[in-house]
């Protein structure tokens, strides 16, 4: 990295990034591309270069960047009131929480900020349920998660990750906390089994940062049945498969399902402000009494007015089923274009949340540098693990943008081959 006294001599992309390594802290690698614009399915950096994003700032920008009718909305609501705090009642919480309760279908919601505030309010509520509800013991409730789960950076979070990048000296880890096999509904019931203080299973219906991990046919199924059974909280981390992103409303609508407890995020707001939720019936969200959670920013009018107009566009132009459709024009592309190439070993997904995987180890540098070259031809994606690389664009790309980014990422894989 060049030292700061030379930017007179740096373009603006390079005085860009010497800015952010010099005064921002060291925790993110971004790829080197200084984005400066956004609209729809594309993104321009400062020197005007257009690249097609395909990876949407991890499934957040679902409804395109700045659309027009989620910033006009954030506009209108700019101008007359941003926050309150919840010390007083404002004129667009209620009429929000209504539309979030009919849309999932759940009686209440809780709104916070970001994905990782969604998943704590998720467990808060569970520890809540399990000693109001459950009758276990005071501080003997226990929650599983998955291995190769991701819901954030906090140290609830990181306490349940298998993720050696995300745990390494942070410890003492939060108490109870298990993990069991992803997509595994015999150790799934063999923890019920064998502990009573279990009060909630928390899982992502696709595993996102893991890779796009699709679980077998009937697992989701079996996690409602299960948790059913032993009277256990299913609570579904939809912040990155949620609305539409998958070809549906939600991943669990694949396998008709219905959570305890609905953690949503990211493209809750289409990508303009952070806002997440937690949505759960009655017997769980009422056990949660004034002063015992929430957040000066969850639930502002701002985010309020963002959300309503996200969810709608999302509604309006049916980006679920374009989702599906485009997927499956995605997946069968790459599918063909693995018949050619001995770098893909598996490609995967569901809707617009795909994944190739590359043959090669995870410590390899051969998918980020595929990465680098698509960037060179006007694509962005990122790998994840190692040897995975994620395609997630914007749920509004249409059939001759998906072919124009299929064809760069045909061609970066048979030169690289």
């Amino acid at each position: 990295m060049a030292n700061y006294t030379d930017t007179i001599e740096m373009n603006a992309s390079q005085l860009a990034m010497e800015l952010e390594y010099r005064y921002g802290a060291h925790n993110y690698k971004p790829m080197p591309v200084v984005l400066e614009r956004g609209l729809g399915v594309h993104v321009w950096d400062v020197e005007g270069k257009q690249y097609l994003d395909f990876l949407s700032a991890y499934s957040a920008v679902s409804q395109g960047h700045c659309h027009p009718k989620i910033v006009d909305a954030m506009i209108a609501q700019a101008q007359k009131l941003t926050l309150t705090s919840r010390a007083f009642y404002n004129d667009k919480l209620g009429e929000c929480e209504k539309f979030l309760c009919e849309y999932f279908g759940f009686d209440k919601v809780l709104m916070m900020n970001s994905g990782v505030e969604g998943g704590e309010t998720a467990l808060k509520l569970t520890r809540k349920w399990a000693y109001k509800v459950k009758g276990i013991e005071p501080n003997k409730a226990k929650t599983i998660y998955a291995s190769g789960n991701f819901w954030g950076r906090t140290l609830a979070a990181i306490s349940a990750s298998t993720d050696p990048s995300s745990t390494n000296d942070y410890g003492p880890f939060l108490p109870g906390f298990e993990i069991i096999p992803f997509d595994d509904l015999e150790a799934l019931e063999n923890a019920f089994e064998s502990d009573a203080n279990i009060a909630g299973f928390m899982v992502e219906p696709i595993q996102g940062e893991a890779g796009v991990v699709v679980p077998k046919e009937g697992y989701l199924k079996g996690v409602r049945e299960l948790c059913t059974k032993y009277n256990v909280l299913f609570i579904a981390d939809e912040v990155q498969t949620g609305i539409g992103r998958t070809g549906k409303r939600l991943a669990c609508d694949w396998e008709g399902v219905k959570p305890d407890i609905l953690v949503l995020g990211k493209a809750l707001s289409g990508g303009v402000m952070p806002v997440s939720a937690a949505l759960a019936d009655d017997e769980v969200m009422l056990t949660i009494a004034p002063g015992e959670h929430g957040s000066t920013y969850g639930g502002n009018p701002l985010a309020c007015a963002v959300t309503i107009a996200a969810l709608q566009v999302v509604i309006d132009e049916n980006l679920a089923d374009n989702a599906e459709k485009m997927g499956q024009l995605f997946r069968s592309r790459m599918s063909d274009l693995q018949k050619q190439c001995s770098l893909i070993e598996v490609v995967r997904g569901k809707g617009l949340l795909n994944a190739i995987v590359i043959n090669d180890t995870e410590d390899s540098p051969t998918a980020m540098n595929l990465c680098y070259k698509m960037m060179e031809k006007g694509l962005l994606c990122k790998p994840t693990h190692g040897n995975k690389i994620r395609f997630a664009p914007p749920l509004v790309i249409n059939e001759k943008q998906m072919n124009e980014a299929c064809d760069i990422i045909e061609q970066v894989f048979l030169e690289n081959a």
